[in-house]
């Protein structure tokens, strides 16, 4: 049997019906692996290319035996279930969803980079994540996720608060 690993993942939409589609994504997730926390959902400025709606984040923590590359799968086929459509880096997405932490892991490949490569220099990540699992420590950084929100310069406004954890506690684990 394949060990437990505790993952970490972060979600956010800017088309359409922004918080069904986080509840859709949180839904298809904790079919496959065990949620163990949901943060509060977040509406943050975009990142990279400005010009485009408001983002809802959140961050959900679970545990699971699926290997990084499985849930990488598992990720896509969500994302195209939800309609994501690949427009441009950094644009607009019916759902995003991003595997941040792999158990203590650093995977570097083509396809895959654990913790993901932006987590410690985005504040929509690191505001959601520091709510669920402050004491986390990221791989290859040396710092928490606390520590590491603690760091980052941030402008007024970046991350609003909008509303509580989509509730995670109804859908059956694995």
């Amino acid at each position: 049997m394949a060990a437990v690993v505790s993952v970490a993942f972060g979600l956010g939409a800017n088309l359409g019906d922004r918080t069904r589609a986080l509840d859709i994504a949180i839904a298809e997730l904790s079919r496959e692996i065990k949620i163990t926390a949901v943060s509060s959902v977040y509406e943050t400025v975009p990142y990279g290319l400005r010009a485009q709606p408001a983002f809802l984040n959140c961050c959900v923590v679970g545990e699971t035996s699926r290997s990084a590359r499985s849930l990488l799968a598992l990720i896509g086929s969500i994302e195209a279930r939800l309609g994501r459509q690949r427009r441009e880096r950094w644009g607009p997405r019916e759902i995003d969803i991003d595997l941040l932490l792999y158990g203590d892991e650093i995977i570097a490949e083509p396809e895959l980079s654990v913790p993901h490569p932006g987590l410690t220099e985005r504040a929509f990540v690191l505001v959601p994540l520091t709510e669920i699992a402050p004491t986390r420590v990221v791989p290859g950084r040396g710092l928490t996720v606390a520590r590491a929100l603690a760091r980052l310069v941030r402008s007024a406004g970046d991350v609003q608060w909008v509303s509580a954890p989509i509730d995670a506690s109804d859908r059956a684990a694995p």
